[in-house]
């Protein structure tokens, strides 16, 4: 199992015991367990048993697990060992078991008797210590008594952790809760508040996705009413559509209500979502109104739109292309509104960011492009209407990115320009307006990385100091504004990242601390937001390499397993969005690097497999663009590095000769400054020194200086000096930002 939280050589999350009499409690169970998720907010945070999982899928059972058996008393043993606990369903006939008996003896003689939990079904809890109520006992004798060290029944009485369903007790869903709350090693209080929390916006998001589809299906219904009039043809298709819209209202009425009164389920958002996605493909866009066919994309958007927050990239990218699709025939309805083009253009924009989280670069563009047409009709049509002006650069903003992750540096910064160009106008027309203000900002952001990537590190730093006077202007105005908080987080981060690499790590420090502790508090006000677990874990990763390379090894620890800890679970939530298996891939690269610094070279190697690993296996993957080879290449010198520390100076070149190749063809051409120090460090690694004087003279006239690559230099008694000319010209560049 994958899981972190299961311990070695565990493969169930439970194993239920119970006397076939109460075979049906049994069935309900090990159902519910198997079908019940963690609450968001708790997945991934450390319990009393561990690191709490998402699922407590498999339960063991043996009517479901031991059917084709054999030897069913090895089999039950070894699925006992295999599990992480014990739940008993207690009752009369369970106690008088010798099978139930004989599993409770196993388990707890595996010294894990705190591990196991009771149902009471039936019966009295130590009844054979009651006069006259000794035939109503439940609790079978392995469960009454402590065992000694020897494994043997003693006298001394224990009282199992148990729930009770007997009538006067707990409700079947709070003896559900108390179970689990036991399993995950957490308080039964805290399981249910979350629980209640989890339900609440839960009944939220569907009374309003309900409230949608109902407003939908009404038009439908009053639609068809209004047409029985017409002739044949048309009532029978009047027909058709009130009997679809009287199926959805039946079912938002039925089955959707019963579910809304039992919102404990995980499954109700997703079943309102496939029942609209189902409903809304079997109704032909010819036949709909175009108000119908108006609500339809907005509702299939807010369906994207919770999968896209839920992780599910391929299912929010099925719902954009269906209001896409509605969206293009209500432009082609009305071809002369620019509200309709516009519209469509906007789904068209959704469509190509997704395809871009999910680095499908062709599609993406292709989307964007098209996005791009339809806006500038409706532009042309309106010419001065700032909505549609903002939408533009939107779109432009977008373009640049595939352009940049194609390498094609220049044709980025034009659409970067021209964007900064657009939002200085607009801010210009309404100086009042801040998102016009926060635009001006991203888009210097775009500009400073551009610099960055060209090696211009006085233009970085200028545009991403730009972007942050900004972000922290707006975020003093609001500061319990989370978006701005978010805006202002990256913003910091991306200033930290700059200034270590110039050599400046106390300083980036400040910066990127600020923006892990910004990410912490915002995944604590919302841990279900993919996007602040993804700040949160990628500037926690940023602040560790700062803290490694200042000497301080213990905090830089904590900050890499925080960081591996979320990005894994990211990975594993969202498999087609390539960015965080290679996030994950470069956090456990710095781990492996603390590791080799602490002396630790089979720890080192552990990790740094599995990001070689991870990393190879996304160049099976659609590519997101030239930043690919990048990390792989750190991987290879990585294991080369792990290889020459064990004495095996043939596989180090190896690796070092295969990073060295596949960053060669760029070398000369690139001037991005970590592709640059990746390739001279394969190369002085290599003992190559001579070809690596040039590159490393390139990276100081630029001003690259981290303290590893320094290292590396001076080691290899190349020469070094820092640039002054570089260093005051950064001294210039320096205003009151304040992280």
């Amino acid at each position: 199992m994958s899981e972190s939280s299961f311990e070695a050589g565990r493969v169930y999350r439970a194993f239920i015991s119970y006397s076939h009499v109460d075979e049906l409690w049994a069935d309900w169970l090990h159902k519910e367990l198997e079908a019940w998720r963690v609450p968001s907010r708790l997945i991934g945070t450390q319990a009393t048993h561990g690191v709490i999982p998402r699922t407590l899928r498999p339960v063991f059972r043996d009517t479901e697990e031991l059917a084709s058996a054999t030897d069913l008393g090895g089999t039950v043993e070894e699925a006992l060992r295999q599990s992480e606990n014990l739940i008993v369903i207690c009752s009369p006939a369970a106690a008088a078991s010798r099978w139930v008996n004989q599993e409770v003896l196993a388990f707890k003689r595996m010294n894990r008797g705190e591990r196991v939990f009771c149902l009471v079904v039936g019966g009295e809890p130590n009844g054979n210590g009651m006069p006259g109520r000794e035939a109503e006992e439940c609790f079978c004798p392995a469960l009454r008594f402590k065992l000694d060290s020897q494994g043997q029944p003693t006298r001394t009485r224990t009282e199992p952790a148990a729930a009770d369903v007997r009538p006067g007790k707990d409700s079947k869903e709070t003896a559900k809760l108390k179970l689990i709350a036991g399993m995950l090693g957490i308080g039964f209080d805290t399981l249910r508040q979350r629980e209640h929390h989890r339900r609440m916006r839960r009944m939220v998001a569907v009374t309003v996705l309900a409230l949608a589809m109902m407003a939908v299906t009404s038009a439908l219904a009053i639609y068809a009413l209004n047409s029985r009039h017409d002739a044949v043809i048309a009532q029978q298709a009047a027909e058709r559509r009130q009997k679809q819209a009287e199926d959805m209202v039946a079912f938002m009425l039925g089955d959707l209500n019963d579910k809304l009164n039992a919102v404990g389920r995980l499954d109700i958002l997703q079943a309102v979502d496939d029942k609209a996605m189902a409903y809304f493909a079997s109704l032909p866009a010819a036949d709909a109104t175009d108000d119908a066919l108006a609500m339809r994309v907005t509702a299939l958007q807010k369906i994207a739109g919770v999968r896209s927050e839920q992780g599910n990239t391929p299912a929010a990218l099925e719902s954009y292309q269906a209001a896409s699709a509605l969206a293009a025939e209500l432009a082609r309805r009305a071809p002369r509104d620019p509200k309709r083009r516009a519209a469509y253009a906007d789904s068209l924009k959704w469509v190509g960011q997704t395809y871009w989280y999910q680095g499908d670069l062709k599609r993406a563009i292709k989307n964007f492009e098209a996005a791009d047409t339809a806006l500038r009709a409706s532009l042309a049509a309106q010419p001065g209407d700032p909505t549609y002006i903002a939408n533009l650069a939107y779109i432009q903003t977008n373009i640049g990115r595939v352009l940049e992750a194609r390498g094609d540096l220049t044709g980025a910064r034009g659409q970067y320009e021209t964007v900064l160009k657009i939002f200085r106008g607009l801010q210009a027309r309404q100086p009042a307006e801040e998102n016009w203000q926060s635009e001006v900002g991203f888009a210097w952001n775009n500009l400073g990385k551009l610099a960055l990537q060209q090696g211009r590190f006085v233009d970085a730093i200028n545009a991403f100091r730009s972007d942050q006077q900004i972000k922290t202007t707006l975020a003093d105005k609001t500061p319990d504004d989370r978006q701005r908080q978010e805006d202002l987080l990256v913003s910091n981060a991306m200033l930290g990242r700059t200034l270590a690499l110039c050599g400046d790590v106390q300083g980036a420090m400040v910066y990127t601390r600020s923006a892990v502790e910004s990410a912490r508090k915002l995944v604590a006000a919302d841990p279900t937001n993919a996007s602040w677990q993804e700040y949160f874990a990628l500037y926690s990763q940023q602040l560790g390499s700062m803290l490694r390379q200042s000497g301080r090894l213990n905090e830089a620890a904590a900050a890499y397993r925080e960081a591996i800890r979320n990005l894994a679970a990211l990975a594993a939530m969202d498999p087609t969005f390539s960015d965080y298996a290679q996030e994950l891939a470069q956090s456990r690269m710095e781990l492996a690097q603390l590791q080799l610094v602490r002396g630790n070279p089979q720890a080192a190697r552990r990790s740094a497999e599995a990001a070689l690993a991870t990393l190879e296996k996304l160049g099976t993957t659609p590519p997101k663009g030239r930043n690919h080879s990048l990390p792989l290449a750190q991987a290879q010198i990585l294991m080369g590095r792990i290889a020459a520390r064990r004495g095996d100076t043939a596989t180090a070149r190896r690796y070092w000769t295969r990073a060295r190749d596949a960053l060669e063809p760029t070398a000369t051409t690139d001037d991005d400054p970590r592709q640059l120090a990746t390739y001279a460090e394969a190369l002085l690694r290599l003992g190559d020194n001579q070809q690596a004087r040039p590159v490393v003279s390139k990276l100081n006239a630029m001003g690259y200086r981290t303290p590893d690559f320094a290292a590396l230099v001076i080691g290899a008694k190349l020469p070094y000096p820092a640039n002054a000319v570089f260093l005051q010209g950064i001294a210039s560049s320096k205003s009151d930002a304040k992280p």
